[in-house]
């Protein structure tokens, strides 16, 4: 049976460790709770998922021959995530982050051990056999092998999304936020061959070199996406597409104690836009359903726990008054 979407690249055990406050350098805070869970791209897999069943959702990526890469693979299979396309790799560890996560303000600080999804190259990648209707590929600046300079693209990455571009399959990109100088050298190749473009603010802004959300969309689009760039924050999401057709929309306003963590609400807001790609809805409608999918996710402590159908995804708009934003 033909997939509907692939995600593909950063397959992670995250630590979810919950403390009090941030210390000061040198200084001790205590953890009061911890709980492991599947990280990377693979949370839009899980997330897009819960949102409609029905869909037929694949993982793509490295894992280790280690008890992490055994979690990882199982817990995407017990939320009915195709794992056919994950490879075990023998002698190096499964990735994992160390998400530390404040718990009154749920803001959270990644610490990350690069380790097999580093190793996918795109050679690993037989397209003939995705057999998908899209291909979502994440995250740029966290994957060594596909981040690795490529003479004829500019990146393995852009070199890997040309080939799947070739077979007809419509492409997506997500980049993960970082502090360095590397976004341009990395990330500008890869979006003369993507589709879809769906980034936050600083990704948006450290790529783009604009400050302002609409230019740094329009300047995406110079630089390459197809289709649509997709730009979302805290405070709400703007979309441009190729035909110039700019939008915005607010977040919801959610109520005080909603809001237990933060890690992941990119990755739903994600799923939330390519759930409506592959149903053929308007922007905006994506836009909504994204913000919808992120806010659910906020409500726990992990990158999925709040993941959950589209009618109570959605039913948020009818508890909650959206931000303004433009």
């Amino acid at each position: 049976m033909k997939r509907d979407v692939v995600f593909a690249g950063s397959i992670i055990a995250d630590i979810v460790k919950m403390i009090p406050a941030w210390p000061e350098k040198g200084m001790l805070v205590p953890i009061v709770k911890t709980q492991r869970a599947v990280g990377g791209v693979v949370n839009g897999a899980i997330d897009i998922k819960a949102l409609d069943p029905s869909l037929s959702v694949a993982a793509l990526g490295k894992v280790g021959r280690d008890d992490a890469g055994a979690f990882a693979v199982s817990e995407l299979e017990r939320r009915g995530v195709d794992t056919s396309l994950v490879s075990r790799v023998e002698g190096v560890q499964t990735s994992f982050t160390d998400v530390m996560t404040v718990v009154d303000s749920g803001d959270r600080t990644f610490f990350n051990l690069h380790g097999a999804d580093s190793r996918l190259v795109p050679d690993d990648v037989d397209v003939a056999s995705l057999d998908c209707r899209l291909f979502h590929l994440a995250y740029l600046l966290l994957l060594d092998g596909l981040d690795a300079s490529d003479s004829e693209y500019g990146t393995a990455a852009a070199r890997l999304l040309a080939k799947v571009q070739a077979a007809g399959i419509r492409t997506s990109i997500d980049i993960v936020s970082e502090q360095s100088e590397r976004f341009a050298r990395i990330v500008r190749p890869a979006l003369k061959f993507c589709d879809y473009a769906i980034v936050n603010e600083i990704e948006a802004r450290q790529v783009s070199g604009e400050q302002d959300l609409h230019r740094a969309a329009e300047r995406l689009i110079e630089l390459g996406v197809r289709e649509r760039v997709v730009i979302h924050c805290p405070e709400g999401s703007v979309t441009l597409g190729r035909d110039g057709a700019f939008q915005s929309i607010g977040s919801l306003k959610l109520p005080e104690g909603w809001i237990v963590g933060t890690v992941g609400a990119g990755d739903a807001f994600c799923a939330g836009f390519l759930y409506s790609v592959l149903k053929g809805r308007a922007p905006e409608v994506g836009m909504r359903i994204a913000s919808c999918a992120a806010a659910m996710n906020l409500s726990a402590p992990d990158a999925t726990g709040g993941a959950c159908g589209l009618a109570e995804t959605m039913a948020l708009e009818d508890r909650f008054e959206r931000k303004d934003f433009r």
